[in-house]
């Protein structure tokens, strides 16, 4: 059996695409996040 088949390759890139969408993810909601918090900085401070 090697390693290289096409059953774990598929198995390899599916968790490596799942990790980065999770990843992607994370990094929009901190940026949605800082978003609304220098918003609501900015409301106050004036």
């Amino acid at each position: 059996m090697g390693r290289n088949n096409e059953k774990n390759i598929k198995a390899h890139n599916d968790k490596l695409h799942k990790a980065q969408v999770k990843a992607k993810a994370k990094k929009r909601a901190r940026e949605e996040l800082r978003k609304a918090i220098l918003k609501k900085f900015n409301e106050t401070k004036e």
